[in-house]
Formats: C-alpha cells, sequence, structure tokens
C-alpha cells in the first residue's frame, strides 16, 4: 500500500513537471538549446525534490544534507513554477476571451514565469535565513497586578534544527533572544526535525537561554516524529523545564505567575501517557494567582485552555503559512493563523515561527521573535503588535 502511494505521489509529480515544460518553454523567447537545458532543470528538479526529503535515510555526512538542501530549494523553486504557470494560463485565458490575446504576451508571459519563480525563491531564501526580527506584543490582561505590569515573556517557536537548520542558525536566534532580557522564555515546540543523536551539536546553543525565571519548552509534533521522549532528556540536560501537561509557579516581586504547558495537540496518536490535556496541567494549582499562561504548540489546544480558566495562550505550529499558497489552508486546520487573538476571556497568540520548515523559504509570513508585554486591561482593551527591525544579517 505504501509503495503504492509513493508511485502515485511520483507520477502526480512528473505530471505538473510535465505541464509546467508543456505550457512554458515552447513559448520562451530563447534559442532551443535554452529549451533542452530548461527541460533538463525540470527533469533534475523531479529527481531531487524527492531525494530531498528521503536524505535523512543517508549515513553519510555531508552528503545527506547538501542532498537536503537542493531537494528543498528545487521543492521551494517548483512551488513558484507551478503556481505561476496556472496563472499565466488564467491571464492568458482571460485574454483570448476578451480579445487583447497576441504573441507579444504569449512570449514575455513566459519568459515571466521562471524569472519571477527565481526571484521569488531568492527572496524567499534571504528571509527565511536571516536572523529573525522582534515583534513586541502587549497583551492586556483584566485585574493584572501591578508588580506584573510589563512582566516579559521571549517566545521562540518552530525553528525546526534538521538538514538546513544548525548550530550557527541557532546560536543566532539564542543570542537574539538573550539580548531582551526577557522575565522568561518559552519555546513552544517544532525544535527539531531529526534523532538526539544527529542533531544534539546543533541544538546545544539553548544551553545558553537566559532570563530570570528561565526557559520552558513544550513539544511539538516534529518532535513525536523525532522520538519525543529522547528529546524531552536532552532539552532538559540543556537547562529547560520541560512542562508535560503539569505547570510551574513564579514568585515574581511578590506576585504569582502560573506558567502551564501541555503536549502538542496531535501526542496522544504517538503515546497515550502523552495527550494533550489543559485542566490537567492546571490541576492543584492555587486558585488565587497574578496570570495564568499556557504554552501549547497548537493553536487548536485554545477551546479547552479556555475552558481550564487560561488567562493567556502561547502557541506556534502555523509559520503564518509560511509562503503562499500554503497561507491559504492553515485556517482549514488551526483556528488562528499569526498573532493575538481573542477566545472569550483567553488571549491566544499564535507565533508565525522563528525557523521554517521544508523548502528555506519565507514569503509573506516572516519569522519572529516574540517579545510579549502583560499590560494591565484598559476600560476598551486594544491590542498592539508592534514590528521591531532587528539585524538582518544572514545566519549561518
Amino acid at each position: 500500500m505504501r509503495s503504492r502511494s509513493i508511485l502515485f505521489v511520483f507520477a502526480l509529480l512528473a505530471a505538473l513537471h510535465v505541464y509546467i515544460g508543456w505550457r512554458i518553454l515552447p513559448d520562451l523567447p530563447v534559442p532551443m538549446l535554452v529549451r533542452w537545458l530548461g527541460i533538463a532543470c525540470l527533469l533534475a528538479s523531479l529527481v531531487l525534490m524527492p531525494a530531498g526529503l528521503m536524505s535523512r535515510a543517508i549515513k553519510r555526512q555531508p552528503l545527506a544534507d547538501r542532498l537536503a538542501w537542493a531537494g528543498l530549494l528545487a521543492m521551494g523553486l517548483f512551488s513558484s513554477l507551478f503556481l505561476l504557470t496556472a496563472a499565466r494560463d488564467v491571464l492568458l485565458l482571460i485574454a483570448r476571451t476578451t480579445g487583447l490575446s497576441g504573441n507579444g504576451l504569449i512570449t514575455w508571459s513566459a519568459a515571466g514565469v521562471p524569472a519571477l519563480a527565481l526571484l521569488a525563491t531568492l527572496l524567499g531564501l534571504f528571509n527565511a535565513r536571516r536572523v529573525a526580527r522582534v515583534v513586541n506584543v502587549e497583551v492586556p490582561i483584566a485585574g493584572l497586578p501591578t508588580a506584573l505590569e510589563g512582566f516579559t515573556i521571549a517566545q521562540i517557536s518552530d525553528i525546526h534544527v534538521g538538514p538546513t537548520i544548525k548550530h550557527g542558525y541557532l546560536d543566532a536566534i539564542v543570542n537574539a533572544v538573550n539580548a531582551l532580557d526577557a522575565d522568561m522564555i518559552a519555546v513552544t515546540g517544532d525544535l527539531v526535525d531529526g534523532s538526539v543523536h544527529e542533531l544534539a551539536a546543533h541544538t546545544a546553543p539553548l544551553a545558553k537561554l537566559s532570563a530570570r525565571h528561565g526557559a520552558y519548552f513544550v513539544t511539538g509534533n516534529h518532535e513525536y516524529y523525532s522520538h519525543a521522549p529522547s528529546w524531552i532528556v536532552e532539552v532538559r540536560r540543556l537547562g529547560l523545564t520541560v512542562l508535560l501537561n503539569e505547570h510551574v509557579l513564579l514568585s515574581h516581586d511578590g506576585e504569582t505567575v502560573l506558567v502551564a504547558g501541555v503536549t502538542d495537540y496531535t501526542a496522544h496518536h504517538f503515546d497515550e501517557s502523552h495527550r494533550s490535556d489543559p485542566h490537567a496541567a492546571v490541576a492543584g494549582a492555587p486558585t488565587q494567582v497574578g496570570v495564568k499562561m499556557l504554552l501549547a504548540h497548537q493553536p487548536r489546544s485554545a477551546t479547552v485552555a479556555a475552558e481550564a480558566g487560561f488567562d493567556l495562550q502561547l502557541s506556534g505550529h502555523t509559520h503564518g503559512g509560511q509562503f503562499f499558497p500554503w497561507n491559504l489552508f492553515v485556517p482549514l486546520q488551526q483556528p488562528y493563523t499569526s498573532g493575538l487573538n481573542r477566545l472569550h476571556q483567553l488571549w491566544v497568540y499564535t507565533s508565525r515561527g522563528t525557523g521554517y520548515w521544508g523548502p528555506p523559504k519565507r514569503l509573506g509570513a516572516p519569522s519572529e521573535i516574540t517579545c510579549l508585554r502583560l499590560v494591565s486591561a484598559p476600560a476598551a482593551t486594544t491590542v498592539r503588535v508592534v514590528p521591531v527591525t532587528a539585524r538582518s544579517t544572514v545566519a549561518a
């Protein structure tokens, strides 16, 4: 059954590559030799994309990572080529219907497809590889004690250390987080794509995370793809507190902050004992605390979190869509794509992610390091989300 599924996916991928070549290459205003080069590039893409996805099966390094890089870059380029080819066909159909079609439009639109696809891929690569910018968010909490006014949380999420994200990339993120001098740090899942054996050297910078009340971690779905029990042990070894349907109480200037964390929303598919449970995470907590905060990888934990009486939920998972058209599909699975949203008395902040997954490409959904600041809710609550320009240097 699995081999049939793989064959079907490869056949579909081949058909889409043929569609791009058939619709674009004959209309390009270039010599025949360049068209043959285009065919060679499409064949290379067809081979590299599945090879890149299967590169983890290759034990030799750096061959496996180089193959992953090539395959994932090809995937990002193919995505843009396919969308632009389809958009061009729609444009030509409209032009023919309205009598505006001509050889000039056919020729130059064909040339525009690979040019725009390459530009989008390069721009997306730059956006994905640069150090995530800091986004400042004020969260208005009703009845917030004076001592907690200005309490800050630095949130990072969805870094996806793996074939294309290594030690240098994460180290730059850690340095930027530490520079915020936040009261606490929240790491809301999908830290890794790979085993502890493969990636321990590259997640080592997490040991440098520093905040007054420490750093806290919850599992994402990708931890379960990568053997979550081993990563829980490793993250704890690095000095972070892992919250598995449990909470801690922080004493801050005489007031109490409850920080709870749940396992990933889908964790029970991998381990029934890890079933995500916001009610269990707050069980046994004192009734009178300054604020109740939940770390939950997926925004869809919010419904139960609101029932459990939390004031604020910090999530990730969505990547803000990462790049078009995937941002259109996120609302089909998650209630929120990005930013600060309200569900009854619960605020839900969904990070666009600090790294990326799959193709090293971000367009219209920039990565972020979030600095959330708790403030007293005014009579008419407003939400302020303020992007702060940070370094745009490319991470190693």
